[in-house]
């Protein structure tokens, strides 16, 4: 789910990129803030993952990495960005753009990984919502023209009819709010030049601000948004013209993300999966389907998740992801513009499993799973085959225990434990010691095994660039990067092994958790670890309890998938 950025700003009159008054530096000059995820917290007194400290105690005991394929389950990957390009996995036995299935795998030209969300026709961008697709199929069986048959489906269907409810809620709300926020926005679009005027060609700082004199509710609207981003070291001190640039930038992304939720996500007429994909969406049976189209029409998130777990310095650039030594990325795009669709999601681990993936990133979400049964399987195959999957928590700001989000481990919530043991679910830290838990970010000390940087994360985006996202969707990259450090210095360790040595020595915290309760209101008590993770005590903790030298211990050649001379099934998508 994106953060945007500017809403806050009319929402509620808070802006949410505003920095403290201390800071003074652009955020995109700021080479503290770049890498503020890295930091070790017993010296900086900063919640981060202590990144070289790992490396510096794994390299002291002798240990050389063997690189670890991570399957990037997300909308897409730009494979030849200078930032990762040299950490993209590549399949040792395809033959690139030659228009065949060379390793019998069922899917043609798969050099980088795979596309779910494609097919002959193109690739989808904007899908609907999950609720959207639930309301619209059962709709007819549960409030249809007859009475007396919706009594009986629903007493027939009650686990269906109880999701439809829940759809239906979900989606009478959620629609509301993106057409009022798509015309909000639109409204206050049109309202840039005016606001831009009132700083009568000054630039734009607290003190030009506080002289201006709103004669209308409309420029008091403008004068409060100004002096909102008049605190943000971004814009403030900039011209006019910067200041507009700014302010389109802002606007822009708001309404790219309101924008095809009120007229796609949300209308139950839309459905762009049968001419794309072509595949029979109700047959999970099918899996070969898709295309190659590793980039997708919108990379943006995949990139920056991908750059989190491997990304590397080039250039004049400093970033660098959490296994930047150790990981090699598989691109699988499951994950459009909306909600996954959970066909896809148990397809592209089952992909990433069979061609080498050891570690699966999963950073997306849904409140409703209608397929949750085929995507449990796949995470028992995941199981079975010894592959980590670690997933994000989501960015609702509530306790998942209450209110589930999809993919779980958890069949029921009430469950003891989850039905695996190789699933670590992932909730959103920042940089500020009072306030840890990003209040984004979903919690439940159960369901939640530990916190991760997930604030003011820089990473690589399209285009060859970099910004600054936020989210649980950048909190679990850094884990799934960790757990590629782990993995490659220590390749015996089992995913519940891992998960334990990053849970055991997390760095706690009783600071408030500002969740919404007063009960277990401690960032130490939403979460099983209690507090964020720290690779150099995880590293330390697996070596001394897991750790077992091996002959193939020091070989570090790349995994490679053993060819499957099967011919491949009839029905696969060549490459336009």
């Amino acid at each position: 789910m994106k953060k945007i950025l500017i809403a806050a700003c009319f929402m509620t009159g808070f802006a949410s990129f505003a920095q403290t008054a201390e800071t003074t530096l652009d955020p995109m000059k700021d080479k503290d803030l770049m890498t503020w995820y890295h930091k070790d917290f017993s010296a900086a007194n900063v919640y981060g993952v202590n990144t070289q400290n790992a490396y510096k105690y794994l390299e002291s005991k002798g240990l050389k990495p063997k690189p670890v394929i991570v399957g990037v389950l997300d909308s897409g990957v730009e494979v030849d960005h200078p930032g990762l390009i040299k950490n993209m996995w590549k399949n040792p036995n395809e033959v690139p753009n030659n228009g065949k299935d060379d390793d019998g795998n069922g899917y043609i030209d798969d050099v980088y990984g795979w596309n779910f969300a494609g097919g002959k026709n193109g690739d989808v961008d904007v899908d609907n919502m999950e609720v959207t697709r639930v309301v619209k199929k059962y709709q007819p069986i549960f409030e249809g023209a007859n009475s007396a048959a919706n009594k009986a489906n629903q007493v027939k269907m009650p686990e269906e009819f109880a999701m439809y409810m829940k759809s239906k809620d979900i989606f009478n709300k959620k629609s509301i709010e993106a057409k009022q926020g798509y015309e909000t926005y639109s409204r206050i679009q049109k309202m840039i030049p005016g606001m831009v005027a009132m700083l009568n060609g000054q630039n734009l700082t607290p003190e030009v601000v506080a002289a201006i004199k709103p004669t209308t509710q409309e420029q008091a609207m403008a004068a409060s948004v100004l002096g909102q981003i008049a605190q943000d070291p971004a814009v403030k001190g900039k011209s006019p013209a910067e200041v507009q640039k700014f302010l389109d930038a802002q606007m822009k992304e708001a309404l790219d993300y309101y924008g095809p939720q009120a007229t796609k996500q949300y209308n139950l007429d839309y459905d762009p999966r049968a001419q794309i994909v072509g595949d029979n969406y109700e047959d999970y049976t099918q899996k070969y389907y898709g295309n190659n189209h590793f980039e997708g029409p919108d990379a943006k998130h995949g990139t920056h998740v991908a750059g989190i777990i491997a990304g590397y310095p080039q250039g004049n650039e400093i970033q660098y992801g959490v296994g930047y030594k150790t990981a090699k990325i598989m691109t699988v795009r499951a994950v459009p513009d909306g909600d996954e669709r959970d066909k896809d999601v148990a397809n592209a681990i089952r992909y990433a499993v069979d061609n080498g993936a050891k570690i699966l990133n999963m950073s997306f979400g849904k409140p409703v799973s209608p397929g949750k049964s085929v995507v449990w399987d796949a995470f028992k195959y995941a199981h079975d085959k010894g592959v980590l999957l670690v997933k994000a928590a989501g960015n609702e700001n509530e306790n998942i225990f209450e209110s589930q989000y999809f993919p779980t481990n958890f069949k029921d919530v009430n469950d003891a434990k989850p039905f695996i043991n190789n699933m670590i679910v992932v909730g959103a830290s920042t940089n500020d010691n009072e306030f840890l838990r990003a209040n984004f970010s979903n919690y439940n000390q159960k369901m939640v095994n530990v916190f991760a940087p997930g604030e003011k994360i820089y990473s690589t985006v399209p285009d060859g660039k970099y910004e600054y996202l936020q989210g649980t969707s950048m909190a679990s990259p850094v884990v799934a990067g960790a757990a590629s450090v782990l993995l490659a210095y220590m390749p015996n360790l089992k995913p519940e092994q891992i998960i334990e040595s990053l849970v055991k020595t997390a760095n706690k915290s009783s600071v408030n958790a500002m969740i919404n309760s007063n009960t277990n209101n401690r960032f130490d008590l939403i979460s099983e670890a209690g507090g964020v993770i720290d690779l150099r005590k995880a590293a330390e903790y697996a070596f001394t309890n897991f750790y077992k030298a091996s002959p193939s211990q020091n070989d570090t050649k790349p995994t490679t998938v053993k060819k499957n001379v099967k011919k491949p099934v009839k029905k696969v998508v060549k490459r336009k």
